[in-house]
């Protein structure tokens, strides 16, 4: 066996073979001696002995005589022979018997031999858990080995923290010192676990340099843990405050120019979610090598999907019943409810299967627990965008100074000539399309189906009233207290308790300013 890991001789990796078909003395001895010169042994020999001890575990290697065969697939017909790659038949051959400590040993050695010879990233994470559970019995040199030509990054960090843990549990105290503060120096809810456990230890209470060390490394990781928490609280907020803005974006135009209470803005988020669904479809059929793309492509889709639907409710339905505000608020509901049935006759009730683009898939450890999720970060990366283009289309453009005059004075701004008709249709499209976009943004996130509206059109409408009707950065800024709010105490009293007292707050903050955070300017 020495010769077999320090020369790669192929004779010898047939003797390791032939030894696997001895005894339980035999095996115990061949695998105790594989897995000690395993952080020194030649990859080829690795990889060879990986195959072999595979083999057994799945009841491929069989022992012939004084032959091995390493077969194909478990029950074939012919393998071949470990020392002279020859193919033989494989009748009369036998599995090697295992006992209990050496199937353990097998496994072990198998696990070592994938991690660090194994070809993928999958066989080596195989490996990698089969030397997790046996870690006291596995070499610091094949940790360290591993650790040093692993590729993947994922897998790296998974080995390191494997690494610190057995170095956690060495005789050495030296050591466990330095194994203190590299864990400390990679903080983690894991790492607050594996540090706490130490304090059971006997050096704990007998070592006052190990309990010093022990008890600053604790309280360095309960505090990066509680920054990290407080930047996912901070991420999260704002990622749910991006969701609300470009919900309620719409509807504060809406509202605040024509005094249209629109029970259906929900479900014109919806509608963008579906047109978002739509473009998928026909990405996967005519173009799925561009299947990537299909999220950005809905963006101009959905927009359009929802300012239509709403044009045509605004022109066939709501135009009639301006002065009526109560029946306005009907008329929306029963177009929110037809809007939801349509979709489920024609979709169906289930969630949509939505192929997650890979710009947001994934995320990126930040700090501690906190990662930075690419779906999120794209959902405020879009609210951002659509903030400003919402802003230069209302202050840089005739549509937005039209609605701008009708807002302040539609009596005065129609007798200079503005058709305030047409103002109304063009900003319940505008207003609607600003749904639809909220819709995309919802898409690699929540779940998408016919009731998802509903979910979102209360929240908006606090936003809106908190903010001020019809004031863009008071929507901005009510949407940022609101999704902050919620997140804050959903962790505390659950989502429905957050939702009421989110509500009992904006109740008495609106009874010392009914006009909300920032009143429009109006002419009488």
């Amino acid at each position: 066996m020495q010769s077999a890991f320090a020369e790669a001789s192929r004779p010898d990796r047939a003797g390791f073979a032939a030894s696997l078909c001895g005894d339980g003395a035999a095996q115990s001895k061949a695998l105790d001696e594989f897995v000690r010169l395993s952080g020194e042994a030649a990859i080829d020999d690795l990889a060879v002995a990986g195959d072999l001890l595979r083999g057994m575990l799945e009841r491929r290697f069989l022992c012939l005589g004084d032959a091995t065969l390493l077969l194909d697939k478990a029950g074939a017909s012919e393998g071949r022979d470990v020392a002279s790659g020859t193919v033989h038949t494989a009748a009369g051959g036998r599995s090697p018997v295992l006992g209990l400590r050496q199937r353990a040993l097998v496994e072990t050695a198998s696990g070592i031999a994938a991690l660090v010879a194994g070809e993928t990233v999958e066989l080596r994470s195989k490996g990698l858990a089969a030397v997790e559970r046996r870690m006291a019995g596995v070499p610091e040199a094949v940790l360290v080995r591993a650790h040093k030509t692993e590729s993947d990054a994922g897998l790296k960090a998974a080995i390191g923290v494997a690494a610190q843990g057995a170095a956690l549990s060495s005789t050495d105290p030296a050591r466990r010192l330095a194994a203190i503060g590299a864990v400390a120096d990679t903080p983690s809810g894991a790492a607050f676990s594996r540090l706490s456990a130490l304090k059971t230890d006997q050096a704990y209470r007998a070592d006052a340099e190990f309990r010093a060390a022990l008890d600053a490394g604790v309280a360095r990781v309960e505090r990066a843990i509680w920054i990290g928490n407080g930047l996912a609280v901070l991420y999260n907020g704002l990622s749910f405050a991006s969701i609300l803005f470009m919900a309620a974006a719409g509807l504060a135009i809406i509202f605040g120019l024509m005094g249209v209470i629109n029970l259906a803005q929900g479900e014109f988020i919806m509608v963008g979610a579906y047109a978002a669904y739509g473009v998928q479809e026909v990405f996967r059929r005519f173009a799925p090598g561009f299947l990537d793309l299909y999220l950005l492509a809905a963006i101009p889709v959905a927009f359009l999907a929802a300012a239509l639907v709403g044009i045509v409710i605004e022109a066939l339905i709501l135009r009639h019943l301006y002065r009526r505000p109560l029946m306005s608020l009907l008329a929306t509901w029963a177009v929110s409810l037809f809007l939801i049935n349509l979709v489920r006759v024609v979709f169906g009730s289930q969630n949509l299967q939505f192929a997650m683009p890979s710009y947001v898939s994934g995320g990126m450890p930040l700090y501690a627990d906190f990662i930075v999720t690419w779906n999120r970060l794209f959902a405020i990366a879009f609210a951002t965008a659509t903030l400003v283009l919402t802003l230069l289309i209302l202050k840089r453009t005739p549509l937005g100074l039209d609605i701008r005059a009708v807002t302040q004075n539609r009596d005065m701004a129609a007798c200079l000539g503005i058709r305030t008709r047409r103002v109304d249709r063009l900003a319940f499209g505008f207003g609607s399309g600003l749904a639809g976009l909220a819709g995309v943004a919802l898409c690699p996130i929540y779940s998408v189906n016919p009731g998802m509206g509903t979910t979102f059109i209360v929240d908006s409408f606090m936003v809106v009233v908190l903010g001020g009707v019809g004031t863009v950065i008071g929507t901005l800024v009510a949407a940022l207290g609101i999704g902050g709010a919620n997140v804050l105490i959903e962790p505390l009293y659950g989502a429905v308790a957050a939702k009421v007292i989110v509500l009992a707050g904006i109740i008495l903050f609106l009874q010392r300013r009914p006009e909300g955070l920032f009143a429009v300017r109006r002419r009488r």
